[in-house]
């Protein structure tokens, strides 16, 4: 159950061998400070770490004819003193845009998701600094881009909610005939995942992540692991347990599981036999959402924006939508709810009349 099931224990088996495998691909002084990083990180998060490292040393090396033929684990450590300010600059132009000598391969990220790969680049000089294995750091010199916070959150109405959900019911009048069966074999499925993922608000990984033992029916709560490798219970209301008990004893109960370690006990099956991918899941999102809610970009981030939104207008208590949301650090909440108090603010404007006579009347 939780993070102690057989998926969890093969998934945490596959990060832990996978970023042994990227380590073997990076110089030793980058590895040193990965292994720092053990203590505080997600594995998942320092594999991350060693893909955009790789990156940058790739990109030292396909871009500086002196390092032409070596490979990333070839690098010793005086590579970080010859790197300039104007080097690590570039490089995050590179990472903006890019179409490589043989334009089969383009490089391009937005402004988010340079700030994101540039953080392990300028933790490790900022690691051997402290530790006074160089002298300088480069990286503190070049900005990183700006990040403009979004008060306009993509969430959904309760016209919508109640459009996607009819919308895995009632299909689509452009679906054809064997779509429209296709759909019917997983319509106990496919509305369970929604419901509860509105129900609830949690992220697509932790609805991968449920297995059948997580539900329990008699106080209507799930176990999910979060996305820091904690664990968390949640309550879900009457709604959610009507259409998650149809599928558990409908669709569910007659599908034969994969004999796969981490399969067989899932709570969402795909039409396989095996446990319902992130990727499946974001896919029957944007399915549903493109029939009923065509003019907005819905994702299964949305959805728990949706829910979010929904509970903070409900209860007004932000520290509750936080925990419930699993927000580590309740600015997140205060910075993605922060549309909502402006229109607190908007209705504030005449909440208040003094119902002043006219002098002339």
């Amino acid at each position: 159950m939780g993070k102690d099931s057989e998926f969890y224990k093969e998934k945490k088996n596959h990060q832990t061998m996978r970023l042994r495998e990227l380590l073997k691909q990076l110089p030793g002084f980058v590895a040193d400070y990965i292994y720092s990083k053990e203590m505080t990180s997600q594995t998942s998060t320092l594999v991350s770490y060693c893909y955009d490292l790789l990156t940058f040393f790739n990109y030292i090396i396909e871009k500086n004819p002196m390092y032409n033929g070596k490979k990333p684990v070839d690098f010793r450590l005086d590579i970080l003193t010859k790197i300039t300010s104007e080097d690590i600059a570039e490089y995050q132009r590179y990472l903006e845009l890019d179409v490589s000598s043989d334009s089969k391969t383009i490089h391009e990220n937005g402004k988010k998701a340079i700030a994101r790969k540039m953080a392990p680049l300028r933790g490790l000089y900022h690691y051997h600094l402290i530790h006074k294995n160089i002298k300088e750091d480069p990286t503190v010199l070049v900005p990183l881009p700006r990040l403009k916070k979004d008060k306009n959150i993509i969430r959904m109405n309760n016209y919508e909610v109640q459009a996607i959900l009819d919308a895995i019911q009632n299909g689509n009048d452009q679906m054809t005939e064997r779509q429209r069966k296709f759909c019917e074999r997983t319509q106990q499925r496919d509305l369970a995942i929604l419901t509860l993922m509105l129900g609830t608000g949690i992220r697509v990984s932790e609805c991968n992540g449920l297995d059948i033992t997580d539900v329990d029916f008699k106080v209507n709560t799930i176990t999910i692991v979060r996305k820091g490798g904690g664990q968390d219970v949640l309550y879900f209301g009457d709604e959610v347990h009507d259409v998650l008990k149809d599928y558990v004893d409908g669709e569910r109960a007659s599908i034969v599981p994969k004999a796969k370690p981490g399969h067989e006990k899932a709570l969402f099956f795909s039409m396989q036999g095996k446990r319902m991918s992130v990727d499946a899941i974001e896919k029957l999102v944007k399915k549903y959402a493109q029939i009923a809610v065509p003019n907005k970009h819905i994702t299964p981030h949305k959805l728990r924006s949706t829910y979010g939104t929904a509970l903070y207008r409900e209860t007004g208590d932000i520290r509750l939508v936080a925990d419930v949301l699993g927000h580590e650090n309740i600015n997140t909440t205060i910075n993605y709810y922060a549309a909502i108090e402006d229109e607190h603010k908007r209705e504030a404007a005449n909440a208040v009349n003094f119902h002043r006579k006219d002098p002339k009347a």
